[in-house]
Parts: structure tokens; C-alpha cells; sequence
């Protein structure tokens, strides 16, 4: 796990005053408590990344390191869409990082194929429900699997839609009343077009494939990707309705049907109306159009008839370790990334959500950066209606999801696939893949 200890005489573990807060005693036991120095491998998609994702992610390992001066973080950069794959192989070769950042649309592979080890063994008694008090129960959830908590609540967004202000106005639109729903979102894009601009990209084929826009639409048109029996529900009609009505966007004109780089560089550009994508891009398209459009943001729209009903995009921490010590310097580690200070160099440094709701308010925490910017509230305020995020079962879950976003969704959205048969042929597919 690539950790590492020498004694350092006289140090002594330094406990976060945030992380004090949110109920850690830690260094009450344990060798990180005498003074032993310790380094622990943290595998990240956000470190060493362009941009607000490398510098938050940064800024956090200084903050706990200065707070913690027997700790060393020794952080890797892997894209998101491999890094479950890299702990993977690390495991195999009997060498996982002792803490990685995991998106929780491979929340299924880590289940089936990493050594996690639930908090419930890592947390000292009474640290972890401690710890966890104050957060949004819906989040503090998400990473339970089997009565335990497998994965910790970190680097959470929901859906946002992103708004040019500036195209909005020369189509005759208030920006400061976005739409609200999808047949609002067409007006809109028809009116944005007929300037000569695009209208809206809905980012739901991503190259990290993720799934977590697909089930939020799905959700938000009365369906689930699994039934309560488990069952897969792609080919009902929630599930087409919701999917035809992104292929439609592309259809008619109002979609452009590009990738997802290329459609956020038409929006940082000026040219694109709306982007409806995770709430992890604030912070660095406030960054990119600053100057170039006045950018404003929305939750995401609602289908007629149904409540919005969004699920997560984002990621968990994983804890590896399997030495006593380094679990205690992991679990430090992860109490300080997921603490009030470490929320608020989350939301207000790379725009993910701060699951602590008590902070949004506290001047001593982020009352000060919502009074001035409150762009990232619509969606905050979409955690009161989460619903968990779906993960497809068994071994070869992964391959069902890559298999939906590549040979459903995609086609659906950017080649203008008829979207019933196609759910139906690819849901078939997966069902085949799912079997136990």
C-alpha cells in the first residue's frame, strides 16, 4: 500500500480544529499517536489535474498535512474512468493505495472486485456515526453496500444546468428565470438558434461513462434503471421517454451532436446557450468564461407531470489499508477531506456540494461565499429530493453500464438511434451480462 513509517521524536499528532468538530478523537491510540511518521498513498482523479480540480485538491493535502505533521499524503493523478481499473491491478499485485477517490458509477466494481475495507473497521467506536452526524443523511448513504459503510461521501455534484446569460438576453430570455422544464428547455433552445447560436447539450455520454445523468433523467420521468425486484428497466417507458426526449434534442436542431469536450468548449466560447452537466464544472467555467459571458445556473429540468428526482454524479473514498496504524492515519485523512473545512475547500474551490448543510450559513465557512456567489444553490438544494444512485450487480456490472452509454445512449443522443428498439436490443444485452 505504499505506506511507510520512521519515528520522528517528539511529534505529536496535531488534530484538525475542524475535524475536532465533527466528533474525531483521533490519537487517543494507535502508533500515528507516537509519533511515528507515516505516509499514505491517495489515488485521486482530481490531483494533478489543469485547472480548480488539481489546485482544491492540493490546497486539501496541504491543509491536512499542516494540521497533521506525522502524516504525509504521497497522492497519484488517474482519470476518472480508470481509476477503478488502477486500484485494480495495484490490488492484484498486492500494492493498493491506502485511500482512492472513486466514482460512484463504478461503486458496482468496487463491490465485486477491491478489498475495501468497510468503515465500520477502520473508524474507531463512536468516531464513525460522530463523524457522519450533520451530513445529508441521503449522502452520508451513499456508499453503503451490505449493512456497512463501504465507501465515505466525498466529491459529490448533482445535475446543474449551466446558462449563458448573455445568449439568453439576445433571444429575447430572462436568464434569472431559467427553464424549468424540458419542454421549456426546447423553447429555449429554439429561440438561442434562431440567433445563430446553439442551444443546449445535455451531458450524458461522457467519456468517464458515467451513468449518473442517465439514471437522473430516467428518475425524473417516473422510472428506475432497476426495479424494486432488482430488475432491469431500460427498455420500459420511463426510461424511452426520458431517452427520446435527449435523441429529440439532437433531431430537431437544438442539440448539438458533439462530444462532451467539444461541447464544453462551444460553451466556454459563448456559443452554446445551455449545458447541462455535473456541478463539478463550476468552478472552472466560472473561471473560463469570466469575462467572455455572465454565467448563471439552474437545477436540473423536470419532465411534465414529475418531480425532479436527480441522483449523483461525484465520487467515494475507499479505504485499502489492512496495517492498524496506517488505517488510523487513512481514517484521519478522510475524517479531514470530508470535515466542515474540507467541505468548504470542496465547494468553494472546485464547486462540489458541501454535505454538511449546517456550513452553506456559517460565516466561518462558506455564509460568506454564498452571499457573494450563489450559483452553486440550485443544486444544493436538489439533495432534498436525491435518490440513491443504481448499481448494476454482479461481476460484469461495469461492462452493462459501458455497454448502456456506449450502444444506447450515445447513439440515441449523437447519431439519431431510434431510441425504443435500441433500448431494447441493448437492454436485452445487459440483461444477458447481469445474469447471476
Amino acid at each position: 500500500m505504499r505506506s511507510y513509517r520512521t519515528t520522528v521524536p517528539g511529534t505529536v499528532l496535531v488534530v484538525g480544529l475542524v475535524v475536532a468538530a465533527c466528533g474525531s478523537d483521533a490519537g487517543n491510540d494507535g502508533s500515528s499517536a507516537a509519533g511515528e511518521q507515516i505516509t499514505i498513498a491517495f489515488e485521486s482523479y482530481n490531483y494533478g489535474t489543469d485547472g480548480v480540480g488539481g489546485e482544491g485538491t492540493q490546497q486539501l493535502i496541504d491543509a491536512f498535512e499542516a494540521e497533521h505533521p506525522n502524516i504525509r499524503i504521497d497522492p497519484t493523478g488517474t482519470p476518472a474512468g480508470e481509476i477503478h481499473s488502477s486500484v485494480h491491478a495495484q490490488a492484484a499485485a498486492g500494492d493498493p493505495p491506502d485511500v482512492a477517490q472513486i466514482g460512484w458509477s463504478k461503486f458496482g466494481f468496487v463491490q465485486e472486485n477491491l478489498p475495501y475495507v468497510p468503515f465500520e473497521q477502520v473508524a474507531p467506536a463512536g468516531e464513525l456515526q460522530a463523524h457522519l452526524d450533520g451530513m445529508y443523511p441521503a449522502a452520508a448513504e451513499l456508499g453503503r453496500h451490505d449493512g456497512e459503510l463501504a465507501g465515505m461521501a466525498y466529491s459529490v455534484s448533482t445535475p446543474t444546468m449551466f446558462v449563458n446569460a448573455d445568449l439568453f438576453a439576445q433571444a429575447g430570455l430572462d436568464a434569472q428565470s431559467p427553464p424549468t422544464t424540458w419542454a421549456e428547455v426546447r423553447d429555449a433552445a429554439r429561440a438561442i438558434v434562431d440567433t445563430g447560436a446553439q442551444g443546449v447539450y445535455v451531458d450524458a455520454a461522457g467519456e468517464a461513462k458515467s451513468d449518473f445523468l442517465t439514471q437522473s433523467l430516467i428518475n425524473s420521468n417516473g422510472g428506475r434503471l432497476l426495479g424494486d425486484d432488482g430488475s432491469l428497466q431500460l427498455d420500459q417507458s420511463p426510461a424511452v421517454g426520458a431517452l427520446s426526449m435527449l435523441g429529440d434534442l439532437s433531431v430537431d436542431g437544438l442539440q448539438p451532436p458533439v462530444g462532451e469536450a467539444e461541447a464544453i468548449a462551444m460553451f466556454e466560447a459563448g456559443r452554446l446557450g445551455m449545458l447541462v452537466s455535473s456541478t463539478a464544472l463550476l468552478g472552472g467555467l466560472a473561471a473560463s468564461t469570466d469575462g467572455v459571458f455572465d454565467l448563471e445556473t439552474a437545477g436540473l429540468p423536470a419532465f411534465d407531470g414529475h418531480d425532479v428526482a436527480p441522483t449523483v454524479s461525484g465520487a467515494g473514498l475507499f479505504v485499502f489499508s489492512d496495517d492498524e496504524a496506517e488505517q488510523q492515519a487513512a481514517w484521519e485523512f478522510v475524517q479531514f477531506l470530508t470535515s466542515a473545512r474540507g467541505f468548504t475547500i470542496l465547494a468553494s474551490e472546485i464547486g462540489y456540494l458541501p454535505l454538511r448543510p449546517a456550513l452553506i450559513d456559517d460565516p466561518e465557512y462558506l455564509g460568506d461565499f454564498f452571499a457573494e456567489d450563489d450559483r452553486l444553490l440550485p443544486t444544493v438544494e436538489q439533495l432534498d429530493s436525491l435518490r440513491p444512485y443504481q448499481v448494476l450487480p454482479g461481476e460484469s456490472g461495469q461492462q452493462a453500464l459501458e455497454l448502456m452509454q456506449d450502444q444506447a445512449v450515445a447513439p440515441i443522443m449523437l447519431s439519431g438511434a431510434d431510441p425504443e428498439p435500441t433500448l431494447a436490443t441493448v437492454a436485452e444485452q445487459m440483461r444477458e451480462l447481469l445474469e447471476p
